[in-house]
């Protein structure tokens, strides 16, 4: 048998996503923030992308400039004629420069803008050590008390036992010694970090001076689990202390903080600049996509009449022709974003009218493929047409994901939203008697009297959604 290579031509079709349309669906997923970012990255990549200014129109190829009327300088001095040709060819300079090249002006906007700019927060870490350094104690001590400091968690914990902290040390220290350092990080403000547990956290809170200190001691070390489950007679029968009493102490210790280091590792709320904006008017409501945040853009008309001068087949023409097709790409890219979430923001605002209205309470079942068949797209389009995108509305500022839902049908055979159900779950919730609070059984029992057929499942998923106890540690003695 013999084996050989050889060469066989086949016919085959294939598809493949052209540049141009997988550039138009990163655009159209991006939110406004993230799009604004990748036009800057792109006019710092691209010499033929210019920025059009609100005060300046770009000019149109194969316009002139309007001519001005000519002065008459007969019998004046040469010298008038030479400057004035001077000024001529430096107007003729700057026309072909870039309006993105920087100026004295820009540089102290950044600097403005630089000096304007948040301090990073202080962490709980440096706040520690800024104490410490006030403290009068002896040096081996105070670098322990660092070490510990940098080895607690964000909720002000300590990451590990503290003996093992003291081996993992380049110096270990003795016991003794460790004890002595984990003590003064302990007496540090905000009061109980530095704790192993939750008991040891809640504890260093505790002061003698507190009006509860005794029996909150006691509940804290013997009883917390009770606490957590809301067994308060049990409390009572095992201290023999009154209801009322233990009601006191158990809000005296519900005001400590569990998590000491939250105070200074909380996450700055992420600022979000709406895409969309819907808006009243004339009984009707208008959709405007937002677009004051993004530049406009435009081809410089200086590398237009490059292009036209240079010869064909020069690398210089082939390579300012590449960049104004690209440029080409990112502005219709950019305008398609622009219709295709327009498209779907009116057709959502359409179905959703009530919500817009009412609120949550009129919000509607709502599937991405009723609103993909609505407007002639494919649900892949429309789902990335509004990932990441936010919609300022009469009733608030929400992700336009959060118009798609689903829901249950009415004993009158209304649909109804799964927000609209937490919303009652709440409301039911809210009113009912805290001595003998209703069980998830008697909610879905509830909701069936309104003509709504809600699982017990599905109202222990969306408690539990909502972060509402369980009917035992609901009550209330």
């Amino acid at each position: 048998m013999r084996m050989e290579a050889t060469l066989q031509p086949r016919l085959e079709q294939r598809m493949k996503l052209a540049p141009q349309i997988i550039q138009s669906i990163e655009i159209l997923q991006l939110p406004t923030l993230a799009l604004q970012e990748r036009v800057q990255q792109e006019l710092e990549e691209n010499p033929v992308l210019e920025l059009k200014q609100e005060a300046e129109e770009p000019e149109k190829e194969g316009e002139a400039e309007p001519e001005t009327p000519a002065e008459d300088h007969e019998g004046e001095d040469p010298e008038y004629e030479k400057i004035e040709n001077m000024a001529d060819d430096w107007r003729d300079y700057f026309s072909q420069t870039s309006e993105r090249r920087r100026s004295s002006d820009e540089g102290d906007e950044k600097l403005e803008a630089l000096q304007n700019t948040a301090a990073r927060p202080i962490t709980l870490q440096d706040y520690l050590v800024g104490q410490l350094s006030m403290l009068e104690m002896p040096e081996n001590v105070r670098e322990t008390a660092e070490f510990i400091v940098h080895n607690l968690d964000n909720n002000g914990y300590l990451l590990a036992p503290l003996d093992e902290l003291v081996t993992s040390m380049d110096n270990p220290v003795p016991m003794t010694l460790a004890e002595e350092a984990l003590k003064a990080v302990q007496s540090l403000e905000p009061r109980g970090v530095g704790a192993r547990d939750l008991k040891e956290c809640l504890m260093l809170q505790l002061s003698e001076k507190d009006p509860h200190y005794a029996l909150a001691k006691a509940l804290i070390v013997n009883h917390l689990e009770d606490i957590e489950q809301n067994r308060f007679p049990a409390i009572v029968s095992k201290t023999g202390q009154s209801l009322d009493a233990i009601k006191e102490a158990v809000e005296f210790i519900k005001a400590l903080h569990p998590k000491p280091g939250v105070l200074f590792g909380e996450e700055p709320s992420p600022y979000v600049v709406p895409d969309v904006i819907v808006q009243e008017m004339d009984d009707k409501y208008e959709v405007i996509v937002e677009e004051r945040n993004l530049p406009s853009l435009y081809i410089s008309p200086y590398y237009r009449q490059l292009l036209s001068q240079e010869k064909a087949g020069s690398p210089a023409r082939e390579f300012i022709q590449k960049k104004i097709e690209s440029a080409r790409w990112l502005i219709d890219a950019i305008e398609q974003r622009r219709n295709t979430l327009y498209k779907v923001a009116c057709k959502i605002v359409e179905i959703q009218k009530d919500f817009m209205e009412h609120g949550i309470s009129r919000l509607k079942p709502l599937k991405m493929q009723e609103v993909a068949d609505e407007v002639g797209m494919h649900v892949s389009t429309v789902s990335r047409a509004i990932a990441r995108k936010y919609v300022q509305t009469p009733q608030g500022v929400y992700d336009l994901k959060y118009f798609f839902t689903g829901g249950t049908t009415s004993a009158e055979g209304d649909e109804v939203s799964w927000g609209h159900i937490k919303q009652k779950l709440l409301g039911i919730v809210q009113n009912e008697d805290k001595s003998k609070p209703l069980s998830d059984d008697e909610i879905a029992a509830k909701f069936k009297e309104q003509g709504l057929d809600v699982a017990r499942r599905t109202v222990t998923k969306y408690r539990q959604a909502l972060k509402i106890p369980s009917s035992r540690r609901r009550r209330q003695y």
